[in-house]
């Protein structure tokens, strides 16, 4: 019942990237500690009424004054604030996707103990991400949040509050934004060898695989080869290991093959695992700095190469 008050209540908060806090968004309770000061003043109120203490009196409004003044100094450090969200990068399922966000502030004073977190059930630990807002300036926190599966998935909702300077009141707010994150597929891991180039059908050249590492495509330095025909990959390795072998791509090799990588090679049973091989496969060929093709029910993606054609492949697998 609870949380599906919280669900109904979440979608009618506005979905937006950018919140400027305000009253009408800003709320304010005592917290466990602002309680016991409360209960600890009328004691004290009720005591010196009882025994007529002048001190006990001025001691009694003296702490009620002060935490008044807590409580307005509280809601006026977080009010004002514009929350800013960055637009998240992709990530790889299982690990954590790290959300930026932007705190700026107009007002001359800074604003400390400023803290945000996502926003969650009574069954899940918050992990609150603290910092102080400089006056008339920025500051910028990173929470981070683990999506159950691969896919586009809505930023959850965050909470951001304060309870600085005493600690007798919890002020906070909740923020509902529009942005989207996408999750690759988790890649196998160690990851297979490649599948066998296909026979070329037409298009540009790519390299064939024979499934040991070793590609067709690639013959030794000739002296007189074209700088852009070297594998550079592999000459680093070679200079690394105190050799000078160098490697070069052959034309005529790369014109009668080229290197697919389809749902079917995958022979898994597993959907789910037959996607993280093709993902596992999609990093190894841009490794290794070959062009490849990815075949997915309902999508066909030409071959290429590079970090557009690696990241093209990657979101049609997180779509699948």
């Amino acid at each position: 019942m609870r949380r599906r008050f919280r669900r109904w209540w979440e979608a009618r908060l506005p979905l937006s990237d950018t919140l400027v806090l305000t009253q009408r968004n800003v709320y304010i309770l005592p917290t466990a500690s602002g309680w016991m000061l409360a209960l600890t003043l009328l004691v004290l109120l009720v005591a010196s009424i009882n025994y007529q203490l002048n001190l006990g009196y001025l001691l009694t409004f003296l702490l009620a004054g002060s935490a008044v003044v807590g409580m307005h100094i509280c809601h006026a450090n977080l009010r004002g604030l514009t929350l800013h969200l960055n637009a998240p990068e992709p990530h790889f399922l299982g690990s954590a996707a790290a959300v930026e966000v932007q705190l700026s502030s107009d007002r001359k004073s800074a604003r400390y103990g400023v803290a945000l977190s996502v926003h969650g059930d009574g069954s899940e630990a918050h992990h609150w991400a603290w910092t102080d807002v400089p006056a008339q300036g920025s500051a910028t926190v990173q929470i981070a949040f683990k999506p159950p599966r691969r896919g586009l998935h809505r930023i959850p909702t965050l909470t951001a509050e304060t309870r600085f300077p005493l600690g007798t009141f919890r002020v906070w707010t909740y923020w509902r934004p529009a942005a989207q994150v996408l999750v690759y597929p988790a890649p196998e891991s160690p990851a297979p060898p490649l599948p066998a180039g296909e026979p070329r059908g037409g298009g540009t050249g790519s390299a064939q695989s024979q499934g040991i590492g070793e590609f067709d495509g690639v013959r030794a330095y000739r002296r007189g080869d074209p700088l852009k025909l070297v594998v550079w990959k592999k000459a680093a390795k070679s200079l690394g290991t105190g050799t000078d072998d160098l490697v070069s791509r052959d034309a005529q090799q790369a014109q009668r093959h080229e290197l697919w990588l389809d749902m079917q090679q995958a022979s898994l049973q597993n959907p789910e695992a037959r996607i993280s091989r093709l993902a596992a496969w999609v990093l190894q060929a841009d490794r290794l700095g070959l062009d490849y093709g990815l075949r997915v029910p309902g999508t066909e993606i030409a071959p290429d190469t590079g970090p557009a054609h690696r990241r093209r492949c990657l979101e049609a697998l997180a779509l699948l």
